[in-house]
């Protein structure tokens, strides 16, 4: 495999193949968790939107959609901070089957918040898909129910994840150079 043309980048750590084998297959195992009923999906944008996708069109069973957004706000960079909705969903989830999809759960801060609050809403089930779990950075354990990858404790960027808000439409993951991760990780 050859180096990308992104001299911010250090490797691929994950290709378009790879990761599209990966969705295949985590959606085989939410198609059968699920195959009894309908099933919502529930967002995080930004970095969540292009797995969302792939994900949902490989899911065997009907699905719905819906997004939220967050802030975090922090008093030191890259640490853990106050987590709040600046985008809520559009629609309830009373009564239904949730999974809330992921880009990257990291710390488990933000991953804890989003299921405390949804679950304050009343849902049948609720469940957490990530594309990637980055677990030597958990403080706060939380149950990732469907995982594609674990990653080690480097940034990355690519299919979602940015650096200053590009780099999402990267098809593959990569890792940042060193130089680069010292100025900020995707949390």
């Amino acid at each position: 495999m050859s180096a990308p043309p992104i001299p911010e980048i250090e490797r691929i750590l994950f290709t378009e193949e790879q990761i599209e084998r990966r969705i295949r297959e985590v959606a085989d195992e939410i198609s059968e968790r699920y195959r009894h009923g309908d099933l919502k999906l529930v967002g995080v944008l930004k970095g969540a939107v292009f797995f969302l996708t792939a994900l949902a069109r490989a899911i065997r069973i009907p699905v719905k959609i819906d997004f939220l957004s967050i802030s975090s706000f922090s008093t030191r960079p890259a640490a853990p901070g106050v987590v709040r909705i600046a985008k809520d969903l559009d629609e309830s989830i009373e009564g239904e089957d949730v999974l809330l999809v992921e880009d990257i759960v990291d710390t488990g801060f933000t991953a804890r918040y989003l299921l405390q609050t949804l679950a304050a809403r009343g849902p049948n089930s609720l469940a957490i898909c990530t594309l990637l779990d980055r677990t030597p950075r958990r403080i706060v354990q939380v149950p990732v129910e469907f995982r594609c990858f674990e990653i080690p404790d480097r940034f990355v960027i690519g299919f979602g994840l940015d650096y200053k808000q590009f780099y999402r439409n990267l098809g593959y993951i990569a890792v940042i150079k060193p130089d680069w991760e010292q100025r900020g990780f995707n949390l």
